[in-house]
């Protein structure tokens, strides 16, 4: 079995929906929203895009406990009403377009001049406002999903110096000025959220600690075959690291991620591009280029993402209700930490005989996949107890399992065990290397492995080499390469060719 036949994502362990939508209701952003839906009212008022108008913004901050004196204040009180709109939890009945004529109530309010003449529309709390408190945690998560998507949207928008730079002498956007094309930068935001989410993803499931911003920008920019970069590629990583700077402090009010910031400092210090090498850097010193890290919350919101986008990204438990063949298939591609994970969750709540026999039986099989699936099946029958004696008895004169059942059997003691004949010694060797080479590929302790299984048989590969086996050729020719012993390593790639040979073209 290659590499390429692995999954991209290895899975993760998520937190219960009840922890995420815990987790949810206390980001920040979403709860300011939350908060905004229940103020909404009849003399609420908003404009043609559904915003909230301009003279309610500091009614709005103060709602929200902010310091309406903060010039910051009618920024976040916008942007948790725009959220709060687009996820339902606030309803919008728009103005209506009355041909440019306009009503003395849509000057009211107004200070000054500013927008004087203005139709405005009106709001009020929206139906799934109920299902914050009401709703199952998957619906308070859906409702958050929405936020993400308003959030990452806005996230890949240019910031607004940016964006006045760009303004023509008709007042327009010169897009060609700006270099930004919104698709481009909604997509390079994806790809820095699933690289992150490949970074965090784990054997154990995620790891521990932040990923250093030079990291995350060099995954986009740096090829993946560059040896030492060129000072243009450490420029684009430079400019990359400033704009997920401003990327991630937007996302962190939404619960994605826990991020620190480029040290403001360290900017001022710096003479042309940041440059970080976190070869030799101490951590105190990388941490000054940024951190971030995904959240519980934030791993499954991307992972929700990836999915609807058709990314194959598993997550330990989602095949407890599977049988024991799909298990076998799914763990035979993920790491072993993460298959003795799914496979607990798998065997939690059924009764050994029946789960040993149904593994047992969905271990058989000759194709390429059977030697792992056995290997696997072996590492989930491990922690059974005599219980399932019976259902791994019943495979002794099996020619495919009556190894892996002696093995079983002779690990916990069982004297009346039936010495397996030559043939099957010769098969479960060739079927346990195969396996070896399938989950790790040529590691440093599969030659040990290999003189410990043919040590003890004398003329081992004058006879192996006849094995029905459909792995035998392959693992002889990896012994011949592997096998620590010069002798037995020249002995196994005669035998290699003449299982290649005796094989039917």
């Amino acid at each position: 079995m290659s590499a390429d036949s692995h999954p991209t994502l290895p899975p993760v362990r998520l937190h219960s929906d009840a922890e995420l939508a815990r987790d949810a209701l206390g980001a920040p952003l979403f709860a300011r929203a939350v908060r905004l839906a229940r103020w909404a009212g009849p003399d609420t008022r908003v404009g043609v895009g559904g915003e909230l108008a301009g003279d309610q913004l500091p009614e709005a901050a103060a709602v929200l406990g902010l310091d309406a004196a903060d010039a910051d204040s009618a920024g976040y009180a916008s942007q948790a009403w725009r959220v709060a709109v687009d996820t339902g939890l606030v309803d919008v009945t728009e103005p209506e377009d009355d041909g440019g004529e306009s009503g003395a109530e849509g000057a009211e309010g107004v200070e000054g001049v500013e927008g004087a003449g203005e139709r405005f529309g009106t709001a009020a709390p929206g139906e799934d406002l109920a299902l914050v408190t009401s709703g199952a945690p998957g619906d308070v998560l859906d409702l958050w999903l929405a936020a993400l998507d308003t959030v990452l949207a806005d996230a890949a928008v240019p910031d607004l110096d940016d964006l006045v730079d760009a303004l023509d002498a008709g007042g327009e956007i010169d897009f060609d000025r700006l270099d930004w094309n919104p698709g481009r930068e909604a997509d390079f935001l994806d790809g820095v959220l699933a690289n992150l989410y490949l970074l965090t993803v784990t054997e154990s499931g995620a790891a521990d600690g932040p990923i250093p911003l030079p990291v995350l920008a060099a995954s986009m920019v740096v090829p993946d075959d560059m040896g030492e970069p060129t000072d243009a590629v450490l420029e684009q990583v430079s400019d990359a690291m400033m704009r997920l700077d401003d990327q991630f402090r937007q996302l962190e009010p939404i619960g994605l991620v826990q991020f620190r910031p480029v040290d403001e400092e360290l900017m001022a210090e710096a003479d042309g591009p940041l440059d970080a090498e976190t070869g030799g850097a101490d951590d105190e010193d990388v941490s000054r280029y940024g951190m971030v890290r995904l959240t519980p919350l934030g791993l499954y919101g991307i992972r929700a993402r990836m999915l609807e986008a058709g990314v194959d990204a598993p997550a330990v438990g989602e095949l407890a209700e599977k049988g024991a063949d799909v298990l076998l298939d799914a763990v035979s591609l993920y790491s072993e930490n993460a298959a003795q994970a799914e496979i607990e969750q798998w065997l939690a709540g059924r009764e050994q005989p029946a789960a040993a026999a149904e593994l047992l039986a969905a271990a058989r099989g000759d194709d390429e996949g059977g030697p792992l699936r056995r290997l696997r099946c072996q590492q989930a029958l491990a922690p059974a107890g005599p219980e399932a004696e019976p259902a791994v008895r019943s495979v002794l004169d099996d020619p495919e399992l009556g190894g892996l059942a002696r093995v079983w059997l002779a690990e916990r003691g069982v004297s009346d065990v039936p010495a397996p004949d030559p043939e099957m010694v010769f098969w479960l060797t060739v079927d346990t290397i195969a396996a070896q080479l399938a989950a790790d590929g040529e590691t440093e302790e599969l030659p040990l492995l290999m003189e410990t299984l043919t040590a003890h048989h004398a003329g081992f590969f004058e006879q192996v080499w006849r094995v029905e086996h459909p792995s035998t050729a392959y693992v002889l020719e990896a012994m011949g390469r592997l096998h620590p012993d010069r002798k037995a390593a020249k002995e196994a790639r005669k035998a290699a060719f003449k299982a290649r040979s005796r094989r039917p073209a």
